[in-house]
């Protein structure tokens, strides 16, 4: 094979889509050309491979689901689960290998190395270097940044003042300053009807990046109702409501395709933003900034100056790469700086660490120590599928109380909010107007998201937290409850043994596809265990070990953790000989009060 040859086969490959794809699964199969092999080694084309593997991902998934939901024979689903494995390692693998050929071409660029004080300097006290740096951006009218990286503006203020004399295209002009709602339909429209050519354009393709999950996200939704739909139909129209399936799936395979590509087209514009900041004017003012902060800091720590100078005078006089400007010498010399400095001034950082820590541990956990008798308490959880929106919501209560059912949702916070409103609306409804209802869960990103949504009390504030209409419905409907304000809810560590907690997730296991299996402790409580007697549970830790740290800074109400104990054992194994029998609808119905 001529050079000429492979030269062409490598830009055939970058341009042809579907041939990238076919070489890539053929060379995964073992059945690839030895030439063509070869031109997928190109360094240009290991983003590209990605992007195609992406799409081969979903739509291997696709026909597993498919087989999954029309009872093809045994064998061939092995097939399929075989085949979507071998393509999902594959997946990763390419991914691997993109990063690391990104990661030795910005090592193989050229770097000017910075003053050797100034790098000790920057190491040694970072706060105070990087204030006198802002103060010399702010006095030469540039952006500063923030206080951990006063430079973190600069290359993007640059590379907008170089594009700013250039006028852009009016689509590239409608994209860029159309609302999210907006984009995130042309992101749509560009994967399920016609290829947008004005989103890789720089102006757009950050906010192209940023969008592409949203848009993903409803690609899952069209499969989260498709799969709802299958199993509800009779025979004679299954085949209907499969094939609106395979077309979802299809659909949401260009999606994440087009949101891969769309990350790869914003990563290289990083590197080319910051490849700027190394040589030509830029660099030219950035070394400037640094060399005026450094004169700043030194006026500003003079002792620490002193020390500074004296050391790297020292250094540079035996080091073997003082001709370099000793390149890798200045995190040593800190840290010996930093050292004595801390000796001289008597500063010493451990006495507060006990105190941060007990802080930290004590806003980690949830603890239920300031709550009154009447209080209901219950953990909610959730569980969602791999490419499809369908996800399942479970919620067991103190009191014995539990739910369970499905929905949509776009990620598994969102999944885990559903599971949160759908346990806050059932509690309300069936307990006293004045108990405090209080819901613990795993997830702090759903956490933060329904107590913002109580405080703001404003349904459209809140549905900035939600993008499918199932949680906007449920969102809507606790946000105007009446009751509203006994909704209290934090945050509880997961999977430490807490056995409301583990029933949660038995219970959300029942209502997605059957990916997952049901948990072990629902399976042995609904009859298909050998041993339904809570023996075993015994040995856990009651309900204040659970919810907060093993010190004893904080001790739980022992009738809360003795109440908990009888009901959490009857639902996770059946009841024990010395408890009350659970309640017929923890295990033969959704909701119940």
């Amino acid at each position: 094979m001529t050079i000429t040859e492979h030269t062409e086969l490598i830009r055939r490959f970058a341009d042809d889509f579907t041939a990238l794809q076919e070489a890539v699964l053929a060379r995964m199969n073992g059945i690839c050309a030895p030439e063509i092999a070869e031109a997928l080694e190109h360094v240009s084309l290991a983003g590209p491979i990605t992007v195609a593997l992406a799409h081969a991902d979903v739509l291997g998934r696709g026909a597993v689901r498919r087989a999954e939901l029309s009872a093809q024979p045994p064998e061939r689903l092995r097939r399929l689960r075989a085949h979507a494995r071998k393509v999902r390692r594959a997946r990763s693998q390419a991914e691997t290998v993109y990063k690391e050929q990104r990661a030795r071409r910005l090592a193989g660029r050229a770097r000017p190395v910075d003053l050797l004080e100034l790098r000790v300097a920057r190491m040694a006290s970072p706060v105070a270097f990087a204030e006198a740096l802002r103060q010399e951006l702010r006095d030469r009218g540039l952006p500063d940044g923030t206080p951990q990286s006063p430079e973190s503006d600069l290359v993007r203020w640059a590379w907008d003042r170089t594009a700013a004399g250039h006028e852009l295209p009016a689509p590239v002009r409608e994209l860029r300053d159309c609302d999210d709602d907006a984009l995130v339909q042309a992101l749509l429209r560009d994967a399920l009807e016609e290829e947008n050519p004005y989103l890789p354009q720089n102006a757009v393709v950050e906010r192209w990046s940023r969008h592409a999950r949203a848009a993903l996200a409803w690609g899952r939704y069209a499969i989260g109702r498709a799969e709802r739909d299958v199993p509800a139909c009779s025979l004679p129209v299954r085949r209907a409501r499969l094939d609106a399936l395979d077309d979802a799936y299809q659909d949401t395979a260009v999606l994440a395709a087009r949101s891969r590509e769309a990350m790869l087209r914003v990563t290289d514009l990083n590197d080319r933003m910051r490849a700027s900041a190394t040589t030509g004017p830029l660099a030219e003012l950035i070394a400037q900034c640094r060399a005026a902060a450094l004169a700043r800091f030194a006026d500003a720590e003079p002792e620490l100056w002193h020390s500074l100078r004296e050391q790297t005078v020292r250094h540079r006089a035996h080091c073997p790469e003082q001709a370099d400007g000793c390149p890798h010498c200045h995190r040593t010399l800190a840290a010996v700086l930093a050292d004595a400095h801390s000796a001289d001034t008597g500063e010493d950082g451990d006495d507060a660490h006990p105190t941060a820590t007990i802080a930290a541990d004590g806003d980690r956990y949830a603890v239920l120590a300031d709550l009154p008798d009447t209080a209901v308490v219950a953990v909610a959880d959730a569980a969602v599928g791999d490419q499809s929106a369908l996800c399942g919501y479970g919620w067991a209560a103190e009191d014995g109380t539990t739910g369970y059912g499905d929905s949509l949702a776009s990620s598994s916070g969102d999944a885990e909010v559903i599971g949160i409103y759908a346990a806050a609306l059932s509690l309300l409804e069936h307990h006293d107007e004045d108990a405090p209802v209080v819901l613990l869960c795993d997830s702090t990103e759903a956490v933060d998201a329904v107590n913002t949504a109580l405080r703001s009390a404003d349904p459209a504030a809140a549905h900035r937290t939600a993008l499918f209409p199932e949680s906007r419905q449920l969102m809507d409907r606790l946000v105007r409850h009446r009751h509203r304000h006994r909704v209290q809810v934090r945050w509880l560590k997961g999977h430490i043994g807490h056995d409301l907690n583990e029933t949660a997730d038995a219970f959300a296991r029942l209502c997605p596809p059957p990916r997952k299996r049901p948990h072990p402790s629902l399976r042995r409580a609904e009859g298909g265990g050998a041993d339904p007697s809570p023996a075993r549970l015994r040995g856990r830790p009651p309900l204040d070990r659970c919810v907060r740290p093993w010190s004893e800074a904080t001790v739980v109400r022992a009738d809360r953790s003795t109440h908990f104990w009888t009901k959490a054992s009857d639902v996770l194994h059946g009841p024990s000989p010395v408890a009350q029998p659970a309640p017929a609808q923890f295990l033969d119905g959704r909701t119940q009060g």
